[in-house]
């Protein structure tokens, strides 16, 4: 099927002064990075309210005999946690299911509007749930028909913000580049965190009401100023190309190159077009997507049961014997994701230098195992370790979940097998992280049942997730390190041999 025609987006027929030859390619790259960057932070910052507003909604520890929370029902009874973790398993399980939908769809619409469509939808969704508030809603279903719908909506975002900064960058430090971009999905959760932790104090409806327009908002300076490729302003992908051009005849591509000369018949019965769209089965095939889709399924547990519930972790904690309130809660929550911001980027820079993305992301899921056990049992001694241990642990579990979204998939989405098929992108990006998503939903489920039995039951979940995670990448990393070993070998060869 071939994929529909993009239109211009009418931002650039008020200001016509944005188009070639008055703007560079270079400027409009810049462009791309910065409004994909607020799309999908302001995603995120609308998913966060739900993990704030847990310590409202559901029982309270009681820090003291005067205490008068008493909760939201039906989260407010025993079974209150398990309640919160069936709301993010519905609203995971939907996003996780739409994300394979909304990648295959991806390729076949205009991103920019179907970016767009998303983004209105899930700005009224959240604002939805918030209206729970003011009308008194208690009825269960009510939130889980929200939420479940709220995922769909949100699922089409990730596919859509990848494609469109595939298409615009090359391979070349690409793991940096992303890096740097991919924390977004950080400062869109600090975001959230704070405006939902800020409003509080006047209603747990305003925790959703601020993020919901907050997301329709910049989906209108989307529909306004995204463009989807290069060849829509008629810069015929020129740099583009040859950036890919000089990484495949100057570098050795590694893990996927060795991968590719086993299965180099995979897609040669396939239509040469570059606009044709890839099969869902095909993609699965793809050298590299079936270890990282999985890798990610684990990783991605831990990441997201870290956004769904630090914050109430942290509330019922005492750092120093000391009940924090909720609103201190979910602001110090943000340390973390401070620390994933900093573990993209080093990730990513980290693997463009040694050009190993599996030992990258190995590494840093083996690191984070001992981080947690640390940040278990020493977070409570006082704020500095707590916060110190934090900000480690976001580092090296967000480190290896944003390298593997970001360049990981765009350059299994962009190899050399695929002969050029610049719609695949969003296909294979969609199988990635729907994979992981499906991991996401599990995760937070899980810690609401477990976190009955108590937190070091949670934690050690976390830590088995991590070693399984690391466990799907051994095979890759091991390709990557005897490749680097062999360049080592050739390069002291010829140094002698001159």
């Amino acid at each position: 099927m071939q994929s529909k025609t993009p239109s211009l987006a009418p931002g650039f027929t008020l200001f016509p002064t944005l188009k070639p030859p008055h703007q560079t390619l270079f400027f409009h790259q810049i462009l791309v990075l910065i409004l994909t960057f607020l799309a999908y932070a302001s995603f995120h910052a609308s998913r966060k309210p739900p993990s704030i507003v847990k310590s409202v909604l559901a029982p309270t520890v009681q820090t003291n005999s005067t205490s008068t929370d008493t909760g939201w029902a039906p989260f407010n009874g025993p079974e209150g946690t398990h309640r919160l973790g069936e709301l993010d398993l519905s609203f995971l399980t939907s996003y996780a299911i739409g994300m394979y939908f909304a990648g295959h769809v991806g390729d076949r619409v205009d991103l920019r509007l179907f970016l767009v469509f998303g983004m209105m939808g899930s700005g009224l969704l959240t604002i939805i749930f918030g209206f729970g508030y003011w009308f008194d809603v208690h009825v269960f279903s009510y939130f889980i028909g929200v939420q479940i719908v709220c995922g769909v909506f949100q699922s089409i975002g990730w596919p859509c913000v990848v494609a469109v900064v595939g298409n615009w960058f090359g391979k070349e430090k690409r793991g940096l580049i992303m890096g740097v971009w991919t924390s977004h999905t950080s400062v869109g959760n600090i975001i959230g965190s704070v405006v939902a932790s800020g409003v509080l104090e006047f209603g747990w409806g305003w925790s959703f009401l601020l993020p919901g327009l907050l997301v329709i908002v910049v989906g209108v300076l989307i529909f306004c100023f995204l463009v989807v490729s290069p060849d829509d302003l008629g810069f015929e992908m020129v740099a583009t190309e040859k950036e890919i051009e000089m990484n495949v005849e100057g570098e050795s591509s590694g893990t996927l190159e060795k991968m590719e000369s086993d299965e180099a018949g995979l897609l040669e019965n396939k239509d040469s077009d570059s606009t044709a769209a890839i099969g869902f089965l095909e993609a699965w095939k793809l050298p590299g997507v079936a270890p990282f889709a999985f890798c990610l399924f684990f990783s991605k547990l831990v990441a997201y049961t870290f956004l769904y519930w630090l914050p109430f972790y942290i509330r019922h904690t005492a750092v120093a014997g000391v009940h924090l309130s909720h609103k201190t809660a979910g602001i110090l929550s943000t340390i973390f994701d401070i620390g994933g911001i900093f573990g993209g980027v080093l990730a990513g820079f980290i693997s463009d230098i040694i050009d190993a993305r599996a030992v990258t992301s190995v590494t840093f899921l083996l690191l984070s195992i001992p981080s947690l056990i640390l940040y278990r049992i020493y977070g409570s001694v006082s704020m500095v370790t707590n916060l110190s241990l934090m900000f480690i642990s976001g580092l090296l579990v967000n480190g290896p979940y944003s390298l593997i979204t970001t360049a990981v998939a765009a350059d299994l989405g962009t190899q050399d097998l695929i002969k050029g098929n610049s719609r695949a992108l969003a296909t294979v990006t969609a199988i990635i992280d729907g994979t992981g998503s499906v991991g996401a939903a599990l995760g937070p489920l899980l810690a609401g049942y477990i976190s009955t039995r108590g937190w070091n039951s949670v934690f050690f979940m976390l830590i088995f997730a991590i070693f399984l995670a690391s466990l799907f990448l051994i095979r890759l990393a091991k390709t990557e390190i005897g490749r680097m070993v062999n360049e080592g070998i050739r390069f002291q060869s010829s140094v002698t041999a001159s």
